[in-house]
């Protein structure tokens, strides 16, 4: 069970603007999902440390922003586009940076 804690909302991200936040593009895999998109963490930390920020913290869902999802089962759909996406920790299989050209 989660409570309101575990769920970052879009404001959230309106802060990323600020400099005080990391942004760093991840690719996610699901069980169903392959998933490209931006996650963000406080300036309080290590910049090579967003990622295992996100995973070894209290929260356990961790917010994408500017998601593109493919769905593994049926590749041949059409890529889905979300502004802001959430995904429980426990469905994770991978998560890792993406360089960025």
């Amino acid at each position: 069970m989660f409570n309101n804690d575990d769920i970052f909302t879009e404001d959230d991200f309106m802060k990323s603007t600020v400099s005080g936040f990391w942004s760093e593009k991840v690719y996610v895999v699901t069980e169903d999902y392959e998933i490209k998109g931006y996650v963000f963490m406080p300036k309080t930390g290590k910049k090579n440390r967003v990622l295992s920020d996100i995973l070894n913290g209290k929260k356990r869902f961790v917010a994408i922003k500017d998601a593109e999802i493919l769905d593994r089962r049926y590749p041949d759909r059409k890529l889905e586009l979300h502004d802001f996406i959430q995904i429980n920790l426990d469905s994770i299989v991978l998560i890792r940076p993406i360089k960025e050209n």
